[in-house]
């Protein structure tokens, strides 16, 4: 695949982590380093609930954007770190303490990061 239409993929995801409240949004290029994908997308949630919703929003997005599932889903049921790998890229939705604990932002601090610049919703009524 054409890396200018897997970067819109990344963004795409990262809207919709955005629009289902996710935080801590950060997309590094990992694909110099790893020879298993890419990018790494990860995003933060407030509780286990939260994780599956930004789960569920990001599968709904790539799926009617690009007609793209993931190649798997793995930690939905405990809900604290998923991770959604579409192969060029992997999703990982934290909730904040594994976060913290894994650290994947200073792990790959020395890769260059993906500038995301995200839609701003309207507030509903306005």
């Amino acid at each position: 695949m054409e890396e200018n239409q897997i970067v819109t993929q990344v963004k795409d995801a990262a809207q919709a982590i955005d629009e289902a409240m996710g935080t801590d949004i950060d997309a590094f290029a990992v694909g110099s380093v790893l020879a298993i994908t890419d990018w790494f997308l990860c995003a933060t949630a407030k509780n286990a609930r939260q994780v599956r919703a930004i789960v569920d929003k990001v599968e709904e997005c790539l799926t009617a954007e690009h007609k793209i599932k993931p190649l798997s889903i793995e930690g939905k049921t405990a809900a604290e770190w998923v991770l959604m790998d579409y192969g060029d890229f992997i999703v990982h939705v934290f909730i904040e303490e594994a976060r913290s604990f894994y650290d994947l932002s200073g792990l790959w601090s020395d890769v260059s990061r993906l500038e995301i610049e995200l839609a701003v919703a309207t507030p509903a009524g306005s």
